[in-house]
């Protein structure tokens, strides 16, 4: 707690003095979740969950000749988690960005806690759905040039200040990490290209995989087409040896100045049931916001469904603006392995439907709502070691309050 202290006292310094170019806002996101089969195929003999949960944020960014400075606190929490009486200090409060970025012409270099997102979010953003979101400790060199950019990233993680050692002990994090991502703009076409090289602890060594494709965007109207191409070599946590790929294409026909139709498919590559011990040919996409693709329901790559037999999404899609402040998506998926399952089911996988509706009450207050229903197949049942033919169903409601409090300029 003693961190957040100091930089609140930091940010009432700032209201005090008045500096220029300083903004303070914030965000109240409550979300009511109904999950009955909701990442994984709802077992017999059980209850549906129902729970709201929480985020909190004050963001604060402040800029002066040569510098940029972000903080971002944040506090998730299920409702009922800390009891009235919270004499544990048992809270949810913590920092999800806290960053400098010095400037130097053309170049910048941005140092602390910050999100990554780049183009769809396919391997790098920040699964802003989940409450706590992520963002990453690193180094990040920037340069831009008109429309030319070019980022390159450097993390090394420690658990604590060891006297001896680097063995990473922090669960569900990666080790070490460098990447590159080049982008250009032209009238009518975008292309992005990405290198990283990610290292997960194992045991007393170090494993590396890299990642590398590119992102392609074709924006003509009243078509719009995007492409993922990536591959994957290496080595993973078990010394395995990697030969993975992801290839998407997705587009889009905007029918009216209320109307948008779309289809796509993605195929990530997975492992047979027979694949050689030291062989794994499943990708894995890394740090993307995994849940804006492969269904909203979360049953591929949320948590989930790694080193498996990959998956084959093919998918429709339509968005409806109702009017200017109401609008209304719908998805449809058809799921299938990429790879064999075992010798006695078909590679189908099932169904999903997703609906999410908005609306805008203002521009600082909004609402969101969603169903979702999976029609599971034996595929799926194998997968997931369920064999109960319950209904599987998801439904959510979602406020989102994102006020300016107020801007300071000098």
């Amino acid at each position: 707690m003693k961190h957040v202290q100091l930089i609140l006292a930091f940010l009432l310094l700032l209201i005090a003095k008045g500096f220029a170019q300083t903004k303070f806002d914030v965000e109240i996101r409550p979300r009511s979740e109904y999950r009955h089969g909701f990442k994984t195929l709802f077992p017999d003999d059980t209850k549906a969950a129902f729970f709201t949960s929480q985020r909190t944020r004050l963001n604060v960014s402040h800029a002066i000749e040569k510098l940029n400075l972000y903080i971002s606190i944040q506090d998730v929490r299920v409702w009922g988690d800390v009891p009235q009486l919270n004499v544990a200090d048992n809270n949810g409060l913590g920092l999800h960005q806290v960053w400098g970025e010095l400037l130097f012409a053309a170049w910048s270099l941005k140092l602390g806690r910050q999100e990554i997102v780049y183009d769809d979010s396919r391997i790098f953003g920040n699964v802003g759905w989940v409450q706590q979101a992520r963002s990453h400790d690193l180094a990040l060199v920037s340069y831009k040039e008109g429309a030319f950019k070019m980022d390159i990233g450097l993390a090394f993680n420690q658990s604590k200040e060891n006297l001896t050692g680097t063995n990473l002990t922090t669960q569900k994090t990666y080790k070490a990490m460098q990447y590159v991502w080049l982008h250009k703009d032209w009238s009518a076409f975008s292309g992005s290209f990405l290198f990283l090289n990610n290292g997960l602890q194992a045991l007393n060594d170090l494993k590396y995989s890299q990642t590398t494709g590119m992102h392609l965007k074709i924006k003509k109207s009243p078509i719009n087409i995007t492409s993922n191409l990536y591959y994957q070599f290496g080595n993973d946590v078990e010394n395995k040896n990697i030969n993975a790929y992801l290839l998407g294409l997705e587009a889009n026909y905007k029918a009216s100045d209320k109307t948008i139709f779309g289809l796509g498919i993605e195929l990530q590559s997975g492992n047979d049931y027979h694949i050689a011990a030291d062989k794994n040919n499943a990708f894995t996409p890394f740090y993307g916001t995994n849940h804006k693709f492969n269904g909203l329901m979360d049953y591929f790559y949320v948590g989930n469904h790694y080193n498996n037999v990959g998956l084959l999404d093919l998918y429709v899609k339509a968005n409806f603006n109702l009017n200017s402040k109401t609008n209304l998506t719908v998805f449809a998926h058809n799921f299938s392995a990429a790879a064999n399952i075992n010798a006695t089911v078909s590679k189908q996988l099932g169904t999903e439907i997703d609906l999410v509706y908005g609306y805008n009450f203002t521009k600082e207050i909004g609402i969101k709502a969603g169903y979702s229903q999976m029609i599971a197949s034996d595929g799926m049942h194998v997968l997931k070691e369920n064999n109960e033919n319950n209904t599987n169903n998801w439904g959510w409601v979602m406020v989102i309050i994102k006020p300016t409090l107020f801007s300071l300029k000098k």
